[in-house]
């Protein structure tokens, strides 16, 4: 792996005058005047770069109650005056991609190519749901119990009050790709940022404002999960969670709990299948991005390559040759491929990963090594075979850097072992017949799977829901979904005439045989069912 120099200084300057004057731009409510403080690193150094405050239960009680008041106003409004708001933050977001790249690359140590795709999400987020709010909040004429007689709608409330608990890897994206249906949606929202990545939420709270949202419909809370995750989750409405399998268990556990509806996007190991007509030109470089992008950080990354046998030997050496090819460095600017680990507990977790594998019998063709010659929690893009089913490796998210691949003899042994996991975010599979891929495609237990590419054409396709299957979650973002979830479905029927009883005089008996007989009717007359 090839280095690039570092030109950090530069951008620390620049965003760390932001971080000064931060709290006073987004104002970050708080109960107390003074509050302990919790430092921020940059993960390019380690060195401090300011701090946040730990907010605990008292705070976001008084941020829920804020955004409430807030929310009663804000649903009043016309869906499309509320899509007004997002299409300026659209142009706002684009407008200020460098300085949200400064603050996101700060924050994270990713390299800026991936910051970049942050801002171009929320972009494209934006504009999708502001383009489409009145059609999915309209109400809706139903079927109703008696033709003609029954007039049926449902009709789509704001829950109120949305929290939202986000993670680190991608802050401003999924923080802000989650908040702006729910905004629009007509409720308001309620953030816990991951410590590590708070500044680049309140910035997103900056621009939102700035776009002419209400003061309190949008509020930040900072600190520790374990600390105000319950009293979050207990005051709001709604919950939406982004994270680690085992933490989403926890959010669930306490959303049940308190009878909160949830939306959980959790892990995966995520596995891609390359069959031996795959061309491989393509399939190496979207693979080498499929696994390294974010420094391997992302939910829906490839940690697992299946490789007919055929091309096995082939396609690890060419894939082995590519990844020696990428890019580490510890810029803001768009040269290096890979940034950093986002954190020292990050780096021994994906150390561990490949130590364990190495000391059960894997094999290292690249990699494997941090190097803190580029910075203090960076590793190489690492490659390896032989890896068993005993292994931490092969069965755990290792959330880095880190593939595997394995060779596979015929269709159906790929499909078990894609499926042979707790898993079932994403998946990939390859080949030069698109219908045979599609019904591949269709055998794997995961939310989104893609064909010829590693998670790209489900991610971008807004209009599709993306979510995952067994431990990977529940419920989905995106889509029609992605807004009608944030929202309490009402159904309103107006009887017109005779309802579902029986008319005066008329007794039960003679009712039940002509409603048999009606009932029966309907299967032999389609406009009647």
């Amino acid at each position: 792996m090839t280095v690039s120099e570092s030109s950090s200084d530069v951008a620390v300057e620049a965003v760390t005058k932001e971080h000064r004057t931060v709290r006073g731009l987004t104002g970050l409510v708080t109960q107390a005047d003074e509050r302990e403080q919790m430092t921020i690193e940059e993960p390019y150094t380690g060195d401090p770069i300011g701090a946040i405050p730990l907010c605990d239960a008292a705070d976001v009680d008084l941020a829920v109650e804020r955004a409430r008041e807030a929310q009663q106003a804000w649903a009043e409004r016309a869906p499309a005056e509320r899509a007004e708001v997002l299409t300026r933050f659209r142009k706002l977001v684009l407008d200020r991609r460098e300085k949200l790249m400064d603050i996101v690359q700060l924050e994270t140590g990713k390299a800026r190519r991936t910051a970049f795709e942050e801002i171009q999400v929320v972009a494209m987020t934006a504009g999708y749901y502001s383009h489409r709010a009145e059609q999915f909040l309209a109400s809706e004429k139903r079927k109703g119990a008696i033709p003609g007689a029954t007039e049926t709608r449902v009709h789509h409330h704001p829950v109120g009050v949305a929290g939202l608990i986000t993670p680190w890897n991608f802050p401003f994206e999924l923080a802000l790709s989650d908040a702006l249906p729910a905004l629009l949606a007509g409720n308001a929202v309620v953030i816990n940022p991951a410590e590590q990545t708070s500044h680049v939420a309140l910035y997103g709270k900056r621009l939102l404002e700035e776009a002419g949202l209400p003061a309190d419909l949008f509020q930040v809370v900072t600190g520790h999960g374990p600390t105000i995750g319950e009293p979050l989750i207990k005051a709001v409405d709604y919950v939406g969670f982004t994270g680690s399998t085992a933490t989403g268990r926890i959010v669930a556990e306490q959303a049940g709990k308190h009878l909160k509806k949830a939306s959980l996007e959790l892990g995966g190991k995520n596995p891609a299948i390359v069959f031996e007509d795959a061309d491989f030109d393509r399939a190496i470089p979207g693979l080498i991005n499929g696994a390294y992008s974010n420094t391997g950080q992302l939910c829906i990354s490839i940690e697992r390559i299946y490789v007919h046998e055929s091309r096995y030997e082939e396609f690890v050496d060419r894939f082995v040759a590519a990844t020696e090819d990428v890019e580490l460095g510890a810029t803001y600017d768009f040269g290096p491929d890979v940034g950093s680990l986002v954190s020292k507990e990050q780096l021994e977790k994906v150390v561990a990963h490949v130590a364990d594998a190495k000391s059960r019998g894997a094999t290292v063709h690249t990699g494997g090594e941090a190097r803190p010659d580029v910075g203090p929690y960076f590793y190489e893009p690492t490659v390896l075979t032989d890896v068993e089913l005993d292994m931490d490796l092969c069965c755990e998210e290792t959330f880095g850097p880190v593939v595997a691949i394995y060779p596979f003899s015929d269709t159906e042994e790929a499909i078990a072992k894609a499926n042979d996991t707790d898993y079932g975010l994403n998946g990939s599979v390859w080949t030069e017949d698109a219908e045979f891929g599609r019904e591949v495609a269709q055998q794997i237990r995961a939310g989104t799977v893609n064909v010829n590419d590693a998670y790209g054409p489900t991610y971008a396709s807004i209009d599709a829901p993306m979510g995952g299957m067994k431990d990977s979650g529940i419920g989905r973002r995106h889509g029609r979904e992605g807004i009608l979830k944030y929202t309490e479905a009402q159904t309103v029927a107006v009887q017109k005439g005779q309802g579902m009883a029986p008319p005066d005089g008329v007794p039960f008996w003679l009712y039940a045989k002509l409603t048999t007989g009606a009932l029966r009717l309907m299967d032999k007359i389609p406009g009647l069912r």
